[in-house]
């Protein structure tokens, strides 16, 4: 046995059949070896084979990258030409090279490069990273069989399909290998699946007899065998195929399967057959990309894209045709009316003879000079400030959790804003709102309930029934008042009851009973113990939380699990004769493991009296029915235990056994070999089926309840939520008992709210169970009576300020989600405040929250922890991953991940509030800021007969998206806050802003692109009604069209970055820099460009030094227009503050006041229902 601090004990578990954990799904057609989906051969030590070379399989490189050199430019370049502005500015690109353009070709082609080439560059850079771990992957080290008959060292990505591959002791997997030995005996290894799955539990896998013995290379010398298998699929948790080996074929399953991305554990070495590689691997299988998602805010994005371009069209449509009139009247019965224009010496573009043809060579001409209305900098800036502000949530302190050293994590940076407007959270029970870390507390043997400890959820039952909940001592409290030493805290273990620890339980009358129902809970299992050499102390490595709890009380009441070889365990149990502890081993025999069909566990040991006996735990729905009839003896108190166990929110599990006689598991061992070793498709449920035989008549024991304790701060946050207006329906797979108890626990459902229970446990469905159309029928109908009959209730009291909450269960889950009547279920669920919906199966999870997305068009938020929530995850408009026990499937199928469900209140209220309003006025601004500046070129058009000339030079135009403009909206989209986080959690009505849609609704943006219409009426008109026609310059020169054209394009950045500067609530010294220093780089660029040759600088030489910088009259005018563009918005903003505030601006108020906002008045009503509700509860719990 190897050495080391801890060590694992070994186990064969070669000749012992276990379920796998997931039972694979076959499709039609794929029944046998041979057949379509199962035609892979597989040359064992013979990669060389003429049949191998033929076949041509991939080799094990891997690439994970979007982009290849070859093909990075034009795929990046379709990627950022998918977006309709872009095509619209590289239309216009290249209509500049023609004479229709009113500037020159490279001031509008440099701003799109920089734009494409930023986009691109940041593409090319995350690409990048994604081949240099291919790289590093590609690149591992592998021992291969080979060179000279001997293994050598090479890179993963030249092993072959049919290599015998050597993988050591912490190495990763390099291909999906086929077991053919370890270092243990009888061909067992452990494997962690982390990488896979998110598990950390080690998985059990172990060759085949016939070639266990491989542990030598001299042995793999005359090796040769050949794999006939399955194609390569996805499927992580099922493998069918055969090894053929001296002429005999033996049966694989996913036991004999080592997966590429898997790391061997706890085992010197393995030896392995490559037979999938590179992306044929299972692993690669399943690198599909999530489902696309696009916040409300983008799409709605596209919709005002949309709307501008129609704007664009428009006046482009008016200003040529108004040209086309102005110039038909140029040439009329021979006299020539604007004759400094040569219309008799004209081109096309401008010919009176032909008004309508210039007309029409004007419009395309005015759809490029009015482009200005579409921000080409908006979506490159929307994507700068998404991935500051996912790093300012993954860097958030009070969003990490010390415990696991895990802090919140944003996978991707698209749905941000969409955090700050969710209006319903459906999430899971276990793992999210509890811990999934079981305490042992409570259980039953021989009809007496054992455990003194009351729970959380107890404690909250007593509180709603108004009576006094005692004081714990240590953490325990007795049922009958009596406090209860607890001794030493052990995790896993919070059982109390002086009557059968320490011994104590060998003076029970029912001893017997009660010592095969703990060598039930420490034989039945197929978890892994592991002793700690220094301490003595044995841990032990289970495949869920539960088995790990019972294995602890086991040991905590004198049935401790010391070893598990080869095909035995070995327990340290209390003799009940000499009253010592001594060692008994059990002989294994059979392990009929845990799976989601089954519902329960088994296995066969053979003890030191040899006698044969079957030990089982399973679901209390399953195992009821396979009790004797002389095995019931208490099976009445049993189940009164259970019903109350399930009211205190604890997860039950049946404990039975049952003695075998010899004949009979000899006939059966030979049957249940005969199915396992099948090489059909259906060898698991052939299998199954004859393992369902013998796990009959079962002697009833008892029943085991352990807790899930909710997560610290559960209630708190779900009452915050609540108060910021946003739903939360619970989807979980409990009885309906636990679900109602675990909702009064944390808040979700309270005393003064009437529940609406929807069920199918009826005498009248049970009566017809099990007839087919008649059953769906009845339970279709009883399910559209309830609804209607919750309908009622509610409109009854409609007026009133009563709450409902909605209680349903799995059953008549599936009937509401019907067509035909699932618009009625969710109108009724809607109407009520609370919704729990019990015993729920993965895809019911997933439709629920598909119906409430279809349905209420709002946004949803799903959050869970386990692969069985992956579905509604996905399925949801925001997916939040916890990184809790059950691995972490669920976090890398979100979003967002998080610690603990608490960290979603600071992620919606804080940073969700902040992301929607940062975004929501940014975009506001952007479109803003580009009409103000776009119609100021199609007034001074009007002003020049509609003539294409352009009021500025081309290349102030290309810079203003650019430089003058772009950075005081990134820091306003990364940096502003309306209140400070403490006040966002304290007031989290505040949110409602978001859910609501009140910063980029309709109006509000229409809003602001009128103020962006009237800032560019009020420039133009004051700054040319201000200087034209007035002595300019000292000589007495008027204002040209260049001293114009700098006046107002001063004006337009002046007045557009004092815009932010009004418009921003909290101001950082970045705010200052970048809206102060767009306009001193303005004036920098003025001086500089203005220096340049005529040849280049053109209307802009000297124009700034000369001409505007020593007239008082430029200056006063600045100062003039600014003020004048700032007063509508200023005056709205004062008038909306006083008479009709938003919600953030009553915070802001009574913080400037130094007040609190408690006042009733002051607060929505569904608020100040809430705070109410929470203000009551409160005074109840303390």
């Amino acid at each position: 046995m190897p050495e080391g601090s801890r060590q694992r004990m070994r186990i064969n578990f070669r000749k012992l059949y276990s379920f796998i954990c997931f039972r694979p799904i076959y499709e039609p057609g794929h029944a046998q070896i041979g057949q379509k989906g199962y035609s892979r051969v597989v040359y064992c030590n013979d990669p060389d084979h003429l049949e191998a070379v033929k076949l041509n399989y991939r080799g094990n490189y891997v690439s994970t990258t979007k982009y290849s050199a070859a093909n990075f430019i034009p795929k990046s370049l379709f990627e950022q030409f998918r977006r309709v502005a872009n095509i619209y500015f590289l239309v216009v690109a290249c209509v500049s090279f023609s004479p229709l353009a009113p500037y020159s070709s490279l001031s509008i082609l440099a701003p799109l490069i920089v734009v494409i080439g930023a986009t691109m560059a940041k593409e090319g850079v995350e690409d990048w990273r994604r081949r240099k771990q291919d790289i590093e992957a590609n690149n591992r080290k592998v021992k291969v069989y080979g060179c000279n008959n001997t293994f050598c060292e090479t890179n993963w990505k030249k092993v072959r399909v049919g290599d015998i591959v050597k993988v050591c002791k912490d190495e990763y997997f390099p291909a999906d290998l086929v077991l053919l030995s370890s270092s243990h005996e009888g061909g067992v290894c452990y494997v962690e699946t982390m990488n896979l799955d998110g598990e950390t539990n080690l998985k059990l896998k172990h060759a085949l007899d016939v070639t266990s013995h491989l542990h030598d290379e001299k042995f793999f010398e005359e090796f040769r065998a050949v794999i006939k298998c399955e194609d390569p699929n996805e499927k992580l948790y099922s493998f069918i195929g055969t090894l053929s080996y001296d002429g005999k074929e033996y049966p694989l399953s996913i036991q004999q399967l080592l997966l590429r991305g898997s790391k061997l554990k706890n085992t010197e070495y393995v030896f392995g057959c490559a037979i999938f590689t590179g992306h044929d691997t299972k692993v690669m299988q399943n690198a599909t990309h999530p489902p696309s998602k696009r916040s409300k805010i983008e799409k709605k994005m596209d919709k005002i894209i949309y709307l501008l371009f129609s704007t664009l069209v428009l006046i482009a449509f008016v200003g040529s045709l108004f040209f086309g009139i102005e110039t038909k009247k140029d040439f009329s019965d021979g006299k020539l009316r604007r004759w400094y224009l040569r219309p008799d010496d004209t081109t096309v573009f401008y010919d009176p003879k032909r008004p309508s043809l210039s007309a029409f060579f004007h419009f395309l001409t005015a759809l490029m000079l009015y482009g200005y209305l579409i921000p080409i900098s908006l979506y490159i800036s929307i994507e700068i400030v998404k991935v500051l502000q996912s790093i300012f949530i993954n860097q958030d302190q009070h969003m990490y959790d010390e415990e696991t050293d895990k802090p919140a994590r944003a996978r991707t940076s698209n749905l941000n804003e969409e955090l700050g407007q969710v209006d319903i959270i459906l999430s899971d029970k276990t793992g999210t709102l509890t811990c999934n870390s079981m305490e042992f507390v409570k259980c039953s043997i021989a009809g007496t309930a054992y455990g003194r400890g009351m729970t959380e959820v107890e404690r909250a039952v007593t509180r709603r029934r108004g009576d006094a909940v005692p004081e714990s001592v240590d953490g325990v409290q007795g049922l009958e008042g009596d406090a209860v030493d607890s001794g030493k805290s052990v995790r896993g273990f919070n059982f109390r009851d002086e009557r059968i620890m320490n011994g104590q339980w060998v003076k029970r009358c029912d001893s017997k009973i009660i010592q095969k129902f703990f060598q039930v809970l420490a034989i039945c299992h197929t978890a892994i113990p592991e002793e700690n050499e220094q301490s003595g102390e044995i841990m032990y490595e289970a495949e869920s939380p539960d088995e790990a709890a019972f294995l602890i009380a086991a040991k905590e009441i004198g049935f401790k699990c010391k070893r598990v070889t080869q095909t035995s365990i070995s327990l340290c149990e209390l003799d009940t004769e000499n009253g010592k502890m001594e060692d008994r081993d059990y002989e294994r025999l059979q392990v009929l493991e845990f799976n989601t069909s089954r519902k329960r566990m088994s296995v066969i040991v053979r003890n030191k009296e040899k006698k044969l006996l079957l030990l089982s735990k399973g679901a209390d729905s399953v195992m009821f029915g396979r009790l004797s009839k002389d095995g019931r003896s208490f099976e009445s108190q049993t189940k009164d235990h259970i019903k109350k166990y399930a009211e205190a929110g604890l997860r039950i599990m049946v404990i039975a056994y049952r003695e075998l006689d010899e004949e009979e598991y000899k006939s059966w061992e030979k049957e249940f070999s005969k199915a396992k070793t099948s090489v059909t498709a259906e060898r698991d449920e052939l299998a199954e089926k004859v393992a369902d035989k013998i796990e009959r008549n079962l002697t009833l024991l008892g029943a085991t309840a352990v807790e899930d304790k909710l997560q610290k701060g559960v209630p708190e946050c779900i009452d915050t939520l609540a108060q910021a207006g946003i739903g939360l329906w619970v989807l979980t797979g409990d009885k309906m008992e636990t679900a109602i108890n675990i909702g009064y626990a944390c808040s979700l459902l309270r005393e003064d709210m009437k529940q609406i229970v929807i069920t199918l446990d009826s005498p009248d469905i049970a009566a017809s169970e099990n007839q087919g159309d008649r059953e769906a029928k009845a339970s279709l109908e009883s399910i559209r009576k309830q609804i209607g009959e919750g309908m009622s209730q509610i409109n009854s009291t409609k007026e009133s300020d009563i709450m409902y909450g909605l209680i349903i269960d799995g059953k008549s889950l599936e009937f509401s989600l019907k067509k035909d009547i699932d618009k009625s279920f969710f109108e009724l669920a809607t109407k009520c405040n609370t919704v729990i919906c019990c015993r729920s199966s993965p895809k019911q999870k997933a439709l629920v929250t598909r119906l409430v997305k279809r349905e209420t068009g709002n946004t949803t938020l799903a959050i869970g922890d386990g692969a069985n929530d992956v579905g509604m995850l996905q399925e949801a408009d925001i997916g939040v991953g916890i990184s809790g026990v059950e691995g972490m499937q669920a976090v890398m199928a979100s979003d967002f991940a998080i610690a603990q469900f608490r960290f979603l209140e600071r992620l919606l209220l804080v940073h969700g509030h902040w992301c929607y309003r940062r975004i929501a006025m940014m975009i506001c601004y952007f479109f803003y800021k580009n009409i103000a500046f776009g119609f100021t070129l199609f007034w001074f058009e009007a002003h020049a007969s509609f003539s294409g000339q352009p009021a500025y030079n081309d290349w102030y135009m290309s810079f203003y998206n650019v430089f003058f403009t772009s950075l005081p909206v990134i820091a306003l989209g990364v940096f502003d806050q309306d209140v400070s986080a403490p006040l966002c959690v304290k007031y989290p009505f505040l949110y409602l802003e978001g859910v609501e849609n009140i910063l980029f609704s309709w109006p509000r943006i229409l809003g602001w692109m009128f103020n962006g219409f009237l800032t560019s009426i009020i420039i133009f008109s004051l700054t040319t009604k201000s200087m034209i026609k007035q002595a300019f310059r000292r000589d007495g020169q008027v204002v040209d069209y260049e001293v114009l054209g700098v006046t107002m394009y001063t004006c337009v950045v002046w007045a557009v970055n004092c815009q932010m500067a009004i418009s921003i609530n909290y101001f950082t010294w970045i705010h200052h820099f970048f809206i102060w220093g767009s306009i001193a780089f303005w004036y920098k660029f003025l001086v500089i460009y203005g220096y340049l040759p005529p040849e280049m600088s053109t209307t802009a030489y000297r124009a700034f030094v000369e001409e505007c910088a020593p007239s008082v009259l430029y200056w006063l005018v600045t100062l003039l227009v600014v003020i004048c563009t700032l007063l509508p918005y200023f005056s709205f903003r004062a008038f909306q503050t006083r008479f009709y505030p938003m919600y953030h601006d009553r915070i802001q108020r009574k913080q400037y006041e130094g007040l609190e906002a408690e006042n009733s008045d002051e607060l929505p009503r569904q608020v100040r229902k809430k705070r109410h509700l929470r203000k009551t509860l409160m005074q109840r719990n303390s």
